[in-house]
């Protein structure tokens, strides 16, 4: 194996600064999904809800310790800030300056576990073998028994990609970008079956590990955390409902645990770029992962949100409303016989509530209040349910009512004891639950379980 020699010279910290900014813009970097506990030779464990312990003032994560393992690129992708014809401060770690990272800020309780992803460096097959090295080193030199996720490279040899799936707890391959002509466009030297090709190989492999775990459980597990990948959303033409389809499709053929989406950012000066005077598309993007979150736990399919003929998101309500408003022939449900599916259908009602909602009727009917304590977001739902026949309030059932009080930003509809009020909402309203959330409750939304 050959070696890097971008950025000798540098500090361990320098290149630290350099290579942690540098991967700022990858958020493809869950941990759920992992269960390992500490062995009593190793250091570090995963745990189910995810590793994820530690969290920033403004909410992000920063249990993982996120780097590249360089920013040197042989691509030339429009997009990216590492582009081989940028004039940007290069550096490249070793594999054994990441291990010697990782275990102190281990052991500094800075960090629970590695994400590592990296520039294309010489070929793909160099950069999948320094990464594998990488872990390998990690795994059984330093015998870290932590939660790594990590980038597969396309084009690399899919022997080095085999290999790094026994020591990797999750890998992910990136899309890039929702379609192929995009990719064309935006990313010249990448290729969608070059891309989709080792997507294919870890799917497989899970399948056979599994089946080799059932024959014998002592067994190496196969990236156990599944597989993810990562789309930039705004830099190409395509509509919500193109991408919506496009993540449908990665959870069906490839069985992914996530697909994440990424707001284009300007961080080049490209005509093939879009200019975005209005900054990176961050509503849509919120808006995709809220779809996303109804193909993945509510039973919805993409065709049922949006359309060739109504291709992108009502900017004003979240997925969910914007298709009960809709599909009024639907409501109003009865909460004490309505099926779970249809329960997860309701505005306000979520895959926890809807479940709680399934154990508590079993006792007798439940009234508003009842749902209340069950954590139904009331202030959406009313317009969609019945208890014993009857709604909370007076309402029309008609779309222009329901948008009209669901959107409204100074006057948000509030509910007193005589009927409805109206007064500005305030941070504070959703303390009048009478359930606190639990710490783990609280945990599993941070690191995207809930």
């Amino acid at each position: 194996m050959g070696a890097l020699t971008v950025g000798q010279g540098m500090t361990l910290m320098e290149k630290l600064g350099i290579l942690a900014d540098a991967a700022k813009y990858d958020v493809a970097c869950t941990s759920s999904g992992v269960d390992r506990r500490g062995n009593g030779h190793s250091s570090g464990n995963c745990v189910a809800c995810g590793i994820c312990h530690s969290f920033s003032a403004d909410g992000r994560c920063i249990s993982l310790l996120k780097i590249l393992l360089t920013n040197e690129c042989i691509y030339d992708c429009k997009y990216c800030i590492n582009r081989c014809s940028n004039d940007v401060p290069r550096a490249a770690f070793t594999p054994d300056e990441i291990c010697t990272l990782t275990m102190e800020f281990y052991r500094r309780n800075y960090i629970e576990g590695l994400f590592l992803s990296s520039g294309i460096v010489q070929s793909p097959t160099f950069t999948m073998e320094l990464i594998c090295r990488t872990l390998w080193l990690l795994r059984s030199r330093y015998r870290f028994n932590g939660y790594i996720h990590v980038k597969a490279i396309p084009g690399a040899d899919p022997e080095l990609i085999r290999q790094t799936g026994f020591l990797a707890d999750r890998m992910s391959v990136n899309l890039e970008l929702p379609t192929a002509e995009g990719l064309k466009s935006l990313a010249p030297n990448k290729h969608r079956r070059n891309i989709l090709t080792p997507m294919r190989q870890i799917q497989n492999g899970i399948h056979a590990n599994r089946n080799e775990l059932a024959l014998y459980r002592s067994a190496p597990r196969f990236v156990s955390g599944g597989q993810s990948t990562q789309m930039i959303i705004g830099a190409t033409g395509e509509s919500d409902y193109q991408i919506l389809e496009v993540a449908q499709s990665l959870y069906r053929k490839f069985e992914l645990k996530r697909v994440f989406y990424s707001a284009f950012v300007r961080v080049n000066e490209d005509r093939a770029l879009p200019a975005l005077p209005g900054g990176p598309p961050l509503l849509r993007e919120h808006r995709l992962y809220q779809a996303d979150w109804l193909l993945r736990f509510y039973g919805f399919q993409a065709e049922e949100l949006l359309s060739e003929s109504r291709p992108f998101f009502n900017v004003l309500l979240d997925p969910k409303e914007d298709w009960a408003v809709r599909h009024l022939e639907f409501f109003p449900v009865e909460i004490n016989r309505a099926s779970y599916e249809q329960l997860l259908r309701v505005p306000g009602v979520g895959v926890k509530s809807a479940k709680r909602i399934v154990a508590a009727r079993r006792n007798g009917n439940l009234n508003f209040e009842q749902l209340k304590k069950l954590g139904v977001v009331m202030k959406r739902a009313l317009y969609f349910i019945t208890c014993g026949g009857r709604m909370m309030y007076r309402t029309k059932l008609e779309e222009d009512y329901i948008v009209r009080n669901l959107t409204c930003e100074r006057n948000r509809i509030q509910f007193g004891s005589e009927g409805m009020t109206y007064r500005q909402m305030s941070l504070f309203d959703d303390g009048r639950f009478q359930r606190q959330v639990t710490p783990q409750e609280k945990l599993q939304v941070a690191v995207g379980q809930i």
